[in-house]
């Protein structure tokens, strides 16, 4: 095995299993908050506080990388986001659990933006042009594949046990990846550090147009995946009376997220091995954009299992397609010693999106129904294809470049 793929699976490995505690609470959450009496705007701020926080530490996250490396921002995160798992479970037996839950979200933010900024940035390092796509889309996918764990594990077993089980059995994962990364990741970025000059402050982002674009395209991806799908799933479903093998709306909901993901992170490998392989990547990253949006479309319209499972794999496998080569085209087109900046302005962009989606989504479809929500959501895609196009456009001088002409430049 090379030394390159080495890397990547040690990276995937360590993601998946923290990953559990990132989906565990998104099937849970919007029905226990009726229980625990709150409201659905709070649930939004609740979900979304972990996206507000790494918002904020998305930069400096981004900034340590290229000063200090990759392995000890990557191992540090990993175990602060076991820590914050660990809070969701005192916030179901302590008084006061929305306090408790936002502040479990706000550390799991902060985890995960030095995750993140690492765990990509690392596959940048150790990668090629030529192998970038396929290298970025099996991390991208490893880091998904923990999360539809995390998804059928807040809904079976709060389910068949009991809600602080499935917190219990998240945080115990979450805490193994950190000891995992201890062990077995190196550090890949000090050849960048050394060639950088001069100091690297912790607010910096890179504002190039690459980051920029990329980020913007990833801005619209969140709002519409994460930031609505999956805040107001379990609720629709509860409105539709539809459920998957016995299950209420919540294991029904769990199930139907995992679909997305696990859809998403085939798509992941297959977008970026094919952008490799083809040698231009915009195109993967358009007929993707595409094919979520088809899946909205769909999913407003759903009144049967069978459409929701087809819209749920279409919009994860449409989200997924993006990853592998939205990652790589960035990677392609940025210095190794800017890239976790990079990294960094593509992630607040992101959870920019990700985070404004339930605050937004959830009120709103309380009072005028999710059906018309999925709908707007099905042109999110379209307009992020635009922005891409102008993007790489006005970088590269061509609508699309391919990989020669990008390692040309």
């Amino acid at each position: 095995m090379s030394s390159e793929r080495r890397v990547v699976y040690a990276v995937i490995a360590c993601t998946f299993f923290v990953g559990f505690g990132g989906g565990v609470i998104f099937p849970i959450l919007p029905n226990l908050g009726v229980v625990l009496g709150i409201s659905p705007f709070l649930v939004g701020v609740i979900l979304s506080a972990n996206r507000f926080s790494r918002l904020f530490a998305n930069a400096p996250a981004g900034a340590l990388v290229d000063r200090i490396g990759t392995r000890t921002p990557f191992v540090a995160g990993l175990f602060i986001e076991g820590i914050a798992t660990l809070g969701y479970v005192v916030a179901v037996i302590a008084p006061a659990p929305e306090i408790w839950f936002l502040l479990a979200r706000i550390l799991w933010g902060v985890g995960s933006a030095l995750v993140f900024a690492t765990a990509y940035t690392i596959t940048a390092d150790v990668s090629e042009s030529e192998s970038r796509g396929t290298s970025m889309g099996i991390v991208r996918a490893g880091i998904t594949f923990g999360f539809p764990a995390g998804l059928v594990l807040g809904g079976l077993v709060s389910d068949l046990y009991s809600v602080e089980a499935a917190f219990v059995l998240a945080s115990a994962f979450a805490l193994f990846a950190g000891v995992l990364a201890y062990w077995i990741v190196p550090e890949t970025h000090s050849e960048a550090i050394e060639r950088r000059k001069g100091g690297v402050k912790p607010w910096e982002i890179d504002t190039s147009t690459p980051a920029l674009t990329v980020g913007l395209v990833n801005f619209g991806v969140f709002f519409a995946y994460i930031g609505a799908l999956f805040a107001t799933l379990v609720v629709f479903l509860g409105e539709l009376e539809i459920g998957i093998f016995g299950l209420d709306a919540q294991g029904t909901s769990g199930l139907l997220m995992a679909v997305t993901v696990l859809s998403g992170s085939v798509c992941m490998l297959g977008g970026g091995k094919l952008s490799d392989l083809y040698g231009y990547r915009v195109p993967i990253i358009l007929v993707s954009l595409v094919v979520s949006g088809v899946g909205f479309v769909l999913l407003a319209g759903a009144s049967s299992v069978s459409q929701l499972i087809l819209a749920c794999l279409l919009i994860g496998g449409g989200q997924g397609g993006t990853g592998g080569p939205m990652m790589a085209l960035l990677a392609d087109l940025t210095p190794d010693q800017r890239m976790g900046r990079a990294m960094g302005t593509n992630n607040v962009l992101g959870d920019i999106g990700g985070g404004l989606g339930p605050l937004v989504t959830l009120p709103l479809g309380e009072s005028i129904g999710f059906a018309p929500i999925y709908v707007a959501c099905a042109l999110i895609p379209l307009v992020a294809g635009v922005v891409l196009l102008v993007g790489i456009r006005a970088e590269t001088g061509r609508l699309n470049p391919s990989l020669e002409l990008q390692a040309g430049d």
